[in-house]
């Protein structure tokens, strides 16, 4: 066994001394065929040189290189997915590995067989994966992770091969968050000497994108794989990667690019022999050949693709043809091959634990049993078809959905939302379908119970001991507790708050599972929401559904003393509205909206709006659109009425007002109608606004409610007694007053109503920052958030922000990205990016506060502990609902132990902005006299009432005068939110 140091060559640089010629230099030939991707020519370089080590005198340096030379056959045959070549030269190898196990040999010689048994490890592994037995493939992983620490790999290559066929293992079994993850960081960690591993982690990632919906993400991992592999000289992984740019058009829905890209890959594929590759190929064609309407071709390909995987062994690449079988068996009427190959594929995932693959053959059945009762009458046994269909459909939906839990970031979990849209869109139809309005409600509160914040993935799954009760039927709505729904789960996520710093490190803000939302108000034993199919979902696909916290469906506390109604929505393609009352009113109801009219109505407002980054223009835009002219608003606010609210809830409310007075109207809206102001909307044809008749307060879902009371205020004054801290107009480092971050009220000492503001909180001694005059209140220097950390922890009753925010995209997903702008410099520790001398406070900043930056870092809600009472007037500061996870900066406030916060809509026009806009004269100030309002609502013992009696002025003033500054282009963007 080469043991020596030698540093000699033969004067060929590309061979490095090992064994000697020939060997060297035939190792180095065989290489370069495989990377041009000649495989038999490489193959027959390497039985050449076996059969000249074979007649080598019997050694264990022969052996050991003859070893080696098998352990080269095995990767070029895994590489042309010749899997049975590879799986002999893998256990000659292995073989020949074991007898010299024991042979002396140097530190550099056991180097070299360390190195070697690695490789066959994780060759190994591959083979195995390939074939579809993925805990047998995880097993020879770990093996080669004890292993690791005897080698001396001072690079990390070994270390980073072994993590990339983990992310592999990972994706095989469709646990795309953590293979997301793991690669992503393998990748910041793996040396650029890997020239292998970082394109093949690279190609990783992008097939990860694609299958989670991130098509232009995919292409860029793709693109600087393309780059790598075209330096190192790798030809065939270039060809391959058309097949990658190939699933991934036809995830995106560029079908004929899909179409030309898998034809030019399965020629290449075909040429050289790899018919793994080629019957993957075989089989996206199948499905584009079933798009083009060309059943026979169609047929064709599934079928040569079943066979080329059967033959290969690969298991569960075999199922995914027979799934797509199915399909076409169900298209052309052939129900019982439909039913063999669902169920046959179906078999392999459950055997090889694919879970994710089984509920998406749950979730086809489902949908044949849905079309089956679209076409056909099933009479009397139509109820119980709907029944079959939903024991299908709702658990499978609920574990895709809580696939997203695995991602690190909200951007790939909303994406991955898109995806399961499908399968949630089927539940509500069937559950209509049903008429079920008790299945209805308890649909929306658990789509509404909102993730929970978390600092680690949660991957505990649920032991289930009685089988029967997980298949359920669906017809069953016994009002019953299970005592196990208390136990057997054990807790996986670490809420904020927690010891556990370190988890905090990643750059996304992690999540888990809602809450298990309990069906009474009540505390103690109760039904929870969809318990039998959470269940069902928990046993059949291994992923838990729900966190081990339990809450009631909406909190009652402190609201018996008037009426009021918790109104729910959900999207899932049409709109759907749950209603309950409480507080001496009883009853509920249900609502539901065609999804193509609540579109219409949602465009027409959101025309209306200043739009969010259209600066200038969209505020021009605004003050000659619909709600700023009478006529216009009053047409837009009964479209919206029409669209989106039920004339029985209407009729409930006003029964309700004549007999217990001016009800409560507390609605949580899902994220596509976050925007609507209710308060607007024109409920009957006589201009009478939902406002006329009740308070209307926005509710954010469950999740956000502190979850540790230590971790929220540690007040040292109690709400009634603090100081008000006020944060009026920061001055923002490097922006000038007239520039984007400027000032927004104005120069100090300019604004009589707001001095007045000013003065009567220093009249009664509760103004934090200390000043002598109301005018140094304003356009301050100092209030920074370690300023602002001070005061709150000191102790405050009220916080009142008026100044910059910037909202995140939604299209991003991630609402933890809008910030506040505080006197920040770019210096300031914090999670946001700097904008030239200046860091904005992020939502992030206010949740995770310094735990991702330091090993004693404490989290967002101990820095900054939230008054019970929280204005947060600036631009789309309440936008935290737009998004699909509520993370913004309001919804942050309400989690680090606010009570009720006051934040916006939409962007907010400046007072400045009717000065240039509208010609309003200086001294009228829409602005301010907004500021004023809500400020004095949060000193009045019902701010929501209080607020709701002044918004309702405005609206009286506009519908007298229609002038601009009483336009709800102001003050319809102002609403109160609570948990």
């Amino acid at each position: 066994m080469p043991d020596q140091e030698d540093d000699t060559t033969d004067g060929v640089d590309a061979v490095t001394p090992l064994y000697g010629e020939p060997f060297d230099s035939g190792l180095a030939r065989a290489e370069e065929h495989h990377l041009n991707a000649e495989v038999a020519a490489a193959v027959a370089v390497y039985e050449e040189l076996l059969t000249l080590a074979e007649s080598l005198e019997d050694s264990p340096d022969v052996r050991f290189l003859r070893a080696h030379l098998l352990a080269n056959v095995a990767s070029v045959q895994l590489a042309a997915t010749d899997l049975g070549a590879a799986q002999d030269a893998l256990d000659r190898s292995h073989a020949l590995l074991d007898g010299i196990a024991s042979a002396p040999m140097g530190p550099r010689g056991r180097q070299l067989w360390l190195e070697l048994v690695l490789r066959t490890l994780i060759a190994r592994s591959d083979l195995l994966r390939r074939t579809g037995h993925l805990d047998e493939a995880l097993a020879y992983l770990d093996e080669a992770a004890l292993r690791l620490p005897e080698f001396d790999d001072p690079d990390g290559l070994r270390t980073s091969e072994l993590g990339l066929n983990r992310v592999h293992l990972l994706m095989d079994r469709g646990a795309w968050g953590a293979a997301e993850e793991q690669a992503s960081a393998l990748l910041s960690t793996t040396p650029e000497t890997a020239v292998e591993t970082i394109p093949r982690l690279l190609v990783a990632l992008g097939l990860i994108c694609s299958s989670t919906g991130r098509f232009d993400a995919a292409e860029d991992h793709f693109a600087r794989a393309e780059e790598r592999f075209r330096l190192s000289g790798n030809t065939g992984e270039q060809q391959t990667l058309l097949a990658h740019r190939a699933y991934t058009a036809l995830h995106r829905g560029e079908l004929d690019l899909a179409e030309r890209l898998f034809a030019e890959a399965s020629a290449f594929f075909e040429r050289q022999g790899w018919f793994g590759d080629l019957a993957v190929c075989e089989q996206a064609r199948a499905f584009l050949a079933g798009r083009r309407g060309d059943d026979t071709g169609a047929e064709g390909l599934l079928a040569a693709s079943l066979e080329r995987f059967e033959r290969l062994g690969a298991s569960i690449a075999a199922a995914d043809t027979m799934l797509l079988g199915a399909q076409h068996a169900y298209a052309r009427g052939d129900i019982d091959e439909m039913k063999r190959l669902a169920q046959g594929a179906r078999d392999v995932y459950q055997e090889r634990a694919v879970y994710e693959r089984c509920a998406q053959v749950d979730l086809m059945l489902a949908r044949t049993l849905e079309d089956n009762l679209n076409r056909t009458d099933h009479g009397d046994r139509q109820r119980e078809s709907i029944d079959n269909a939903l024991s299908f459909a709702l658990p499978a939906a609920l574990a895709l959905e809580a696939a997203r839990y695995d991602f690190a970031t909200a951007h790939a979990r909303s994406e991955w939302l898109r995806l399961a849209e499908d399968a949630v869109q089927l539940v509500f139809r069937l559950v209509m379908r049903r008429q079920d309005q008790g299945l209805l409600f308890e649909l929306a509160e658990h789509r509404c119970a909102g993730a929970t914040l978390a600092l680690s993935p949660s991957t505990a799954t649920a032991p289930v001991e009685d089988r029967a009760s997980v298949f359920p039927n669906a017809a069953m709505k016994t009002y019953w507790h299970d005592a196990s729904d208390d136990d057997g789960h054990a807790n996986g996520t670490m809420t904020l708050g927690g010891v556990a710093a370190e988890a905090a490190a990643s750059a996304g803000l992690r999540v888990s599972p809602p809450p298990k939302v309990r069906m009474s108000a009540q505390s103690g034993p109760g039904r929870l929401a969809l318990q039998e199919y959470i269940a069902a979902a928990e046993f059949r696909y291994g992923r838990r559904i729900v966190d081990a916290e339990e809450v009631p469906f909406w909190i009652t506390d402190d609201m018996t003393s008037r009426p009021v109604v918790q109104i729910r929505l959900a999207d899932a393609d049409d709109l759907y509205m749950t209603w309950t009352w409480a507080g001496g009113a009883r009853g509920f109801g249900t609502g539901h909206g065609p999804g193509d009219e609540i579109d219409r109505a949602v465009r027409a407002l959101t025309d209306a709006l200043p739009g969010t980054g259209d600066g200038a223009e969209g505020m021009r835009r605004a003050f000659t659109g619909a709600l700023a002219d009478h006529d216009s608003e009053r047409r837009l606010a009964r479209t919206l009425a029409e669209a989106l609210w039920p004339e029985g809830l209407t009729a409930q409310i006003r029964q309700v007002s004549e007999r217990a007075g001016r009800p409560l109207v507390r609605i949580q809206p899902s994220p596509r109608v976050a925007q609507v102001p209710w308060e607007l909307l024109a409920v009957d044809d006589e201009d009478v606004r939902l406002i006329d008749l009740a308070d209307v307060v926005t509710t954010a879902p469950a999740s956000v409610r502190p979850r540790i009371p230590s971790a929220a205020t540690p007040k040292s004054a109690d709400a009634d007694t603090g100081p008000v801290v006020l944060v009026l107009d920061p001055r923002v480092p490097g922006f000038r007053a007239d520039s984007p971050l400027g000032s927004v009220l104005g120069p100090p000492g300019s604004d009589p109503e707001l001095l007045s503001l000013v003065g009567r909180h220093l009249d009664a001694g509760d103004v934090v920052p200390s000043v002598a005059t109301p005018a140094e209140a304003f356009r301050r220097t100092d209030l920074d958030r370690d300023w602002l950390s001070g005061a709150l922890r000191k102790g405050a009753r009220r916080l009142l922000y008026v100044g910059h925010v910037s909202g995140a995209p939604v299209e991003g997903g991630q609402s933890e990205d809008g910030t506040l702008h505080l006197s920040c410099a770019a210096e300031t520790v914090g999670l946001a990016e700097p904008l030239r001398t200046h860091r904005p406070l992020s939502a992030k900043d206010l949740l995770l506060g310094t735990l991702p930056l330091r090993a004693d870092g404490e989290p967002g809600a101990r820095i900054w502990p939230a008054p019970a009472r929280v204005a947060l007037i600036g631009c789309e500061s309440g936008g935290d609902l737009r998004f699909a996870e509520s993370f913004g900066p309001a919804t942050a406030m309400l989690h680090n132990g606010a009570e009720l916060v006051t934040a916006t809509r939409w962007v907010l026009p400046t007072s400045f902005a009717f000065h240039r806009l509208a010609q309003l004269p200086e001294s009228v100030r829409p602005l301010s006299e907004a500021v004023v309002a809500v400020d004095e609502a949060h000193e009045h013992e019902d701010p929501v009432h209080r607020l709701g009696r002044w918004q309702r002025g405005q609206l009286d003033r506009w519908r007298a005068d229609g002038r601009i500054e009483h336009s709800p282009l102001l003050w319809a963007a102002l609403t109160c939110i609570v948990v």
